[in-house]
């Protein structure tokens, strides 16, 4: 006999669709959209993994998920990890469900701090019309500009604006191969899974199990030169170090290198970016002063790196090259470096200038042990950076 209350969207994975009149409708079997809305979060980079993902199914299958408030805290308390995975958690709801926003469906939303451009030019209340539309035309075109302005050569608007734009970025990190296995439906044979099955199975191999490496997210090292010719653009640089520190504390690290070694990842890891500046700020002792990079970088891989801090990870160095030590040392420690990285780029904001040619002395011994080159003068250049990282 044929059951044709099952389905009343008229077809679809999705498990509600808001557009009824009389509020969510569901599909019989939910599982689908659902699993769906998992992987889409995962996506969006939240930590879904399996045992978050279970808790979440045993949660749907306790509500009504016919209501969606009820499907929206089931989801928000069983795959959130981090106060900052409830924006992203509300933009996933809002786009899979039915494709209307919490705020619509009446559920409570904690909405993500969005950049606010104000124009450079000046500031001005009560336009409308077509004033207002060209004060959103001159913004934009603003935004753009300051995209594009040499970091060292702001105004203090200028920068303010910048820190707000340095919010918008989105980190994305390189994956590597774990240790650990992962069911699949092809690679190796997982021999514990087979044997569990055969003992089951009353002692026949009915079924074979496969295995494969999961992946999870490469280490990110940050070295930032605080040094006197490094100082227009020290600010701006660990602004960004914050950006992505905080979009995966667990697998960033960063130091900042002058005439010492300053490990400054905990301080970095404060939510608000002005409190972390601070922490950071009082933690470095050197800045604005000399530079001795041959010298630092080995007091990182000698406590740090050679430990586990650089295997198999992207290591970034900020600095123009300046070095007032011994360039040799620079030199042999750059290629230590590069033996135990998997990836080591070297940022320079005068790589970015017309004519540039990298002859300064720390530059020069440290070229021939860095994977890429890239200029670090600029917003514009520190999203191809991050490109480059998420590439690596």
């Amino acid at each position: 006999m044929s059951d044709n209350t099952g389905d009343t969207t008229g077809g679809g994975d999705s498990a509600v669709d808001g557009t009824a009149g009389g509020g969510n409708t569901v599909v019989a079997d939910p599982l689908p959209g659902l699993v769906g809305f998992t992987a889409a979060l995962r996506e969006a980079g939240l930590p879904c993994d399996r045992h978050r993902v279970g808790a979440y199914f045993d949660a749907v299958e306790r509500i009504d998920v016919g209501e969606a408030t009820q499907l929206y805290w089931a989801g928000r308390l069983t795959l959130c990890a981090d106060p900052d995975d409830l924006p992203r958690y509300d933009e996933a709801f809002a786009s899979w469900f039915g494709g209307e926003s919490a705020a619509d469906a009446g559920l409570p939303v904690r909405r993500e701090q969005r950049a606010r451009i104000a124009p450079l030019t000046g500031e001005g209340d009560g336009e409308s019309g077509e004033e207002a539309g060209e004060q959103l035309s001159v913004a934009a075109s603003d935004v753009e500009l300051l995209r594009d302005r040499d970091l060292g050569e702001l105004t203090d608007s200028e920068r303010r604006h910048l820190r707000e734009l340095f919010q918008t970025l989105r980190p994305v990190f390189p994956r590597r191969r774990s240790s650990r296995l992962r069911p699949a439906h092809r690679g190796a044979l997982d021999p514990r899974r087979t044997f569990r099955a055969m003992i089951a199975g009353g002692g026949e191999p009915a079924r074979l199990a496969y295995a494969r490496k999961r992946t999870r997210p490469r280490r990110v090292v940050l070295l930032v030169d605080v040094s006197g010719s490094m100082k227009p653009y020290a600010d701006s640089l660990l602004r960004f170090a914050h950006v992505v520190v905080r979009a995966q504390p667990a697998d960033t690290e960063v130091f900042t290198l002058g005439t010492r070694l300053t490990r400054v990842s905990r301080a970095l890891r404060q939510r608000d970016p002005e409190r972390a500046m601070l922490a950071a700020g009082g933690a470095v002792a050197d800045f604005a002063g000399g530079t001795r990079l041959g010298e630092t970088v080995r007091v990182f891989l000698d406590r740090w790196g050679q430990r586990g801090l650089a295997r198999r990870a992207v290591v970034v160095v900020f600095s123009d090259g300046w070095e007032r030590g011994d360039t040799a040392l620079l030199g042999e420690q750059m290629a230590r470096l590069r033996r135990l990285a998997h990836t080591v780029l070297w940022v320079n904001p005068h790589a970015g200038r017309e004519g540039y040619e990298p002859v300064q002395s720390g530059i020069a011994v440290a070229l021939p042990h860095v994977d890429r080159l890239l200029a670090g003068h600029s917003l514009a250049t520190l999203e191809r950076l991050l490109r480059e990282v998420r590439d690596a």
